[in-house]
């Protein structure tokens, strides 16, 4: 059976409207507009929900095609509002800005980064450095889980995840 079962427009045109609400940053308005220049009415509200329903299992479809980590990681912590409180939201870039993986928490604490990193490491290959900000939580958790990477925790070091964060909160600000 279908994922697509059941819905009165084709798979082509969900999959189209939800790639494009996920790929630029646009709002579901933004989507609604584009598709009715295309002689397609859809409401933002469904657009909304194709998002919600079909956004994972897009996600499970690119995995295989993604490069595997660089072995030079880049890990900070954000603070972003999501649905309508704030959480921090812990992010590891590789050295080519590929995004490794990504946990939101509601605490800043040692149980939190050891999750993170217990789940970013579970994607593949061991990074060689990983490069931090000063947070006084990582040191400890790096040794416990990766004591043969060099740790560089640099405030200036990790500019590439500080930029990613950038579009990331970009991205955001339609929502």
């Amino acid at each position: 059976m279908s994922e697509f079962a059941g819905f009165r427009f084709p798979p082509e045109v969900i999959v189209l409207a939800v790639r494009w609400y996920l790929r630029y940053a646009l709002s579901y308005r933004d989507v609604e507009g584009l598709l009715a220049e295309r002689g397609l009415e859809v409401d933002h509200v469904t657009i909304y929900r194709w998002v919600q329903r079909f956004t994972p299992l897009l996600a499970d479809a690119a995995r295989p095609c993604r490069h595997r980590p660089g072995d030079s990681w880049f890990v900070d912590e954000t603070y972003v509002k999501v649905a309508g409180r704030w959480t921090y939201l812990y992010r590891a870039v590789d050295q080519r800005g590929q995004v490794i993986d990504v946990l939101a928490s509601t605490r800043r604490d040692q149980a939190a980064a050891r999750r993170f990193f217990t789940q970013a490491l579970s994607h593949g290959r061991r990074p060689v450095e990983v490069t931090t900000d000063k947070a006084p939580v990582y040191p400890r958790v790096l040794d416990e889980l990766l004591p043969e990477a060099c740790h560089v925790d640099a405030a200036k070091e990790n500019n590439r995840i500080e930029t990613d964060h950038g579009r990331l909160k970009a991205r955001l600000r339609p929502m």
